[in-house]
């Protein structure tokens, strides 16, 4: 057979110029804090829940090698982007270099970020974007890795990174990074109150310790989540979920900002049926009955002036939008 009509190898697949990729933000819907760790860091036992809204990021091919970052706002939380690193240090960007780092693919890429999760307001944000931009140069560059893949090198990023990769409902432990899927099929609602002050998540720990110290509060390092919420999550009876629901970083959040006691006392007020700092704040995360009641609650907040948003929750991980035509 001649080389003119022997069989060609089929080509790779072509990479796409750009792509598209949403990721959530999440709410701690238990957080047990255990004592500080040698590290520096906290072990924890934490039931995440991943909730619809969501960051967007576009990654766009470059023909320079290098992580170039934009970021602009959306949606009902107008959330504020002034002070996010453009640079190096930003979540999304450290996550594209690692992927480059780890596959040897060129780092030659622009991430557009769309912000709709609260800056420095405990849901997760910034780890949303670490993870889109993972699965989203992942796809960019056609480097192939699974998703366990990238759940490794998420996990060199921070605690949450990896949770945002997997969405869902989900244990984690240590650090909050080892996770453990709590399947979950029927929707939990909720109303996110977002604060006009962001807090730093180590002043928020550091708080916590300092309080524990003065009232001599000795914790375990904590090793499973409460049985009680699980079923609630899992079951989404939204109702025993709220008489359990806690979280260990309240009262710290809460000295740190006081004026979120207000705001927790509103929603309850208006109708909620239980309120709480949603991982170290400062955003606050509304349970109610159902469909209804979140939209109800939401508009008697934004009524009162607060900037409210309905959500559900458990949803997906990072995924890959539709490419935009045109």
């Amino acid at each position: 057979m001649s080389a003119a009509n022997s069989p060609s190898a089929p080509a790779p697949p072509r990479a796409p110029a750009s792509v598209r990729v949403s990721a959530p933000g999440k709410i701690n819907v238990s957080l047990l804090v255990g004592p500080p760790r040698p590290d520096g860091y906290h072990g924890v036992a934490s039931v995440y829940l991943a909730v619809s809204l969501f960051e967007e990021v576009h990654a766009t091919a470059t023909d320079t090698d290098g992580v170039t970052v934009t970021v602009q706002s959306d949606g009902a939380l107008h959330v504020p982007v002034a002070g996010i690193p453009l640079g190096p240090d930003n979540l999304a960007a450290r996550a594209a270099q690692a992927l480059a780092a780890h596959t040897g693919h060129p780092a030659a890429v622009h991430l557009h970020i769309i912000k709709r999760v609260p800056v420095a307001g405990g849901m997760g944000g910034g780890s949303a974007d670490a993870a889109a931009a993972l699965v989203a140069c992942n796809a960019l560059w056609n480097t192939g890795l699974s998703n366990e893949e990238l759940a490794g090198i998420a996990a060199g990023l921070g605690a949450d990174v990896p949770f945002s990769l997997l969405g869902g409902a989900a244990v984690g432990l240590g650090v909050g990074d080892r996770l453990a899927p709590a399947l979950s099929e029927t929707p939990l609602h909720w109303v996110l109150a977002a604060s006009d002050s962001g807090l730093s998540t180590p002043a928020v720990y550091g708080a916590l310790d300092a309080l524990r110290a003065e009232q001599q509060i000795q914790v375990p390092e904590p090793e499973a989540a409460d049985p009680s919420i699980l079923a609630a999550v899992r079951s989404g009876n939204a109702r025993d979920l709220a008489a359990v629901m806690s979280n260990d970083l309240q009262d710290a959040a809460l000295a740190l900002a006081p004026e979120l006691a207000g705001l927790l006392r509103a929603g309850e007020r208006l109708g909620a049926l239980a309120g709480m700092v949603s991982g170290s704040g400062p955003t606050i995360a509304f349970l109610t009955a159902d469909t209804d009641a979140a939209a109800e609650l939401e508009t008697a907040l934004r009524a009162e002036g607060h900037r409210a948003l309905a959500v559900l929750g458990p949803v997906p991980g990072a995924r890959l939008l539709p490419a935009v035509a045109g």
